[in-house]
């Protein structure tokens, strides 16, 4: 049974105060002792917002006007914001929109938790603007407009926002999104490309091109020379992701760097990588600083992908064990070693989401563990770690409510103490929170 129920809104909008922010951007107030949430609005403004939708616990509103904004209230750059659901935050300034996020994470490790670290780390920022190295763009020819539709979802889900610029994505394809719609409402196959994948490594951007139908010639012809004339790597996928081939060039390479380690790390179009580079090489950086690797130490390395941390982690410690469940990382992190001279360090396929008492990489202890978790956390996994005998524990965190959960676990039966916590700004001007926390076993 669906959980909407029909309810009777006021015609007019109503004035409200907005008392928070949702995890999502939007604008939190209460009516007749119900939440509800305003999409446009933000903390300490008064707003006239038009209802829109009512579920049993809450119900959704527009702001229609701001009667009395917000001191933090900015001019949103991009002219699709608002519609476009790439981001949700253009109209808040930059460092409330990183308050926000520490806020929810400190209310988040409180209220589920039930903890508090020693200390709580200043947020960590890195570029605003054009830092969005890894998309998914949605594309669709609408008959009635006689045009095609290239972007981000709308931020209700059900539509392609039309896209002419966008200021988050990395400026090698912002700048020719034009020429790609261009290109895409061209094609024979033009009814047939749901979706652009991007993927952009240091030196080379790539584009994974789904497509439902054969494309012919002609239309495999017109994507070499966008290739060519924009030094883009085009791929295509008839399937699943294993369906991925190249087209022009051959065999492209993507890569990124982190150079405070002497690494370059290969990657595939469609593989995992943080969306952030300038970010990334900071977490990075910060997560060794706090877990403090030295020479005579064996690390353990969970979630590792493609070995972003590990790899770094083995510039510095004795031995480096990094854990996958994708087999395909795994062996790329493999390369990624050879690639860079480390001997140090071996990588297992895992998934640890299931049992690993019998698994082999655990029968010995560690003296530290990372660990860089998907956004249900890594509950199954507390038990193995503390019996590691880690004194230490770096936990990179992509939902502040699953770092809380596990942190209030970690600390209640397993002997840690939650050191430091802070907030990392890998997405900007969206809602999504990435964290960091250091824990330590108690003497």
């Amino acid at each position: 049974m669906s959980r909407r129920r029909r309810r009777q809104f006021p015609a007019e909008p109503v004035e409200v105060s907005i008392l928070g922010l949702s995890h999502d951007g939007r604008g939190i107030a209460e009516q007749e002792g119900k939440k509800v949430f305003v999409h446009g609005a933000l903390p300490d403004e008064r707003v006239l917002m038009k209802y829109t939708g009512s579920m049993r616990r809450y119900d959704e509103g527009e702001a229609v006007e701001v009667l009395q904004a917000s001191p933090h209230r900015v001019e949103p750059r991009c002219p699709h914001f608002g519609l476009c659901g790439g981001c949700a935050l253009q109209h808040m300034e930059a460092t409330a929109q990183i308050q926000s996020k520490q806020d929810s994470l400190v209310q988040n490790l409180q209220r589920i938790g039930k903890v508090s670290p020693q200390e709580w780390l200043p947020p960590l920022v890195g570029p605003q603007w054009n830092y969005r190295r890894k998309a998914r763009l949605s594309a669709r020819y609408v008959f009635k407009k006689e045009k095609l539709l290239l972007g981000f979802r709308e931020r209700k889900g059900r539509y392609v926002a039309e896209m002419s610029e966008c200021h988050v994505l990395d400026e090698r394809i912002a700048n020719v999104l034009p020429q790609l719609t261009a290109l895409l409402s061209s094609l024979a196959a033009r009814e047939q490309i749901p979706q652009i994948e991007v993927a952009c490594g240091d030196r080379q951007c790539a584009l994974i091109v789904r497509h439902l139908v054969d494309l012919d010639e002609a239309d495999l012809q017109a994507w070499r020379e966008f290739s060519r004339q924009h030094g883009i790597a085009i791929l295509l996928q008839a399937g699943g992701p294993d369906s991925v081939t190249a087209l022009e060039p051959p065999d492209p390479k993507l890569e990124f760097d982190l150079p405070e380690f002497d690494l370059t790390l290969q990657f595939g179009p469609a593989d995992f990588i943080q969306v952030n580079a300038e970010l990334n090489r900071k977490m990075v950086s910060h997560a060794l600083d706090l877990l403090q690797p030295e020479p005579a130490d064996r690390v353990l390395d969970l979630f590792c992908g493609l070995g972003n941390f590990t790899l770094p982690l083995a510039r510095l410690a004795g031995e480096v064990v990094g854990v996958e469940g994708d087999a395909a990382l795994v062996e790329k992190a493999r390369a990624n070693a050879r690639r860079n001279g480390l001997d140090n360090v071996s990588f297992h396929m895992a998934n640890l989401m299931e049992d690993q008492s019998q698994a082999r990489w655990l029968k010995s202890p560690y003296d530290k563990v990372l660990i860089d978790p998907p956004r249900s956390g890594a509950e199954e996994m507390l038990p193995y770690i503390a019996a590691t005998g880690a004194r230490r524990l770096v936990y990179v965190s992509c939902h502040p409510a699953s770092l809380a959960r596990d942190a209030g676990i970690l600390v209640e039966q397993h002997g840690f103490v939650l050191q430091k916590a802070g907030v990392m700004d890998m997405f900007p001007h969206t809602g999504h929170v990435e964290s960091i926390a250091l824990f330590e076993r108690q003497a």
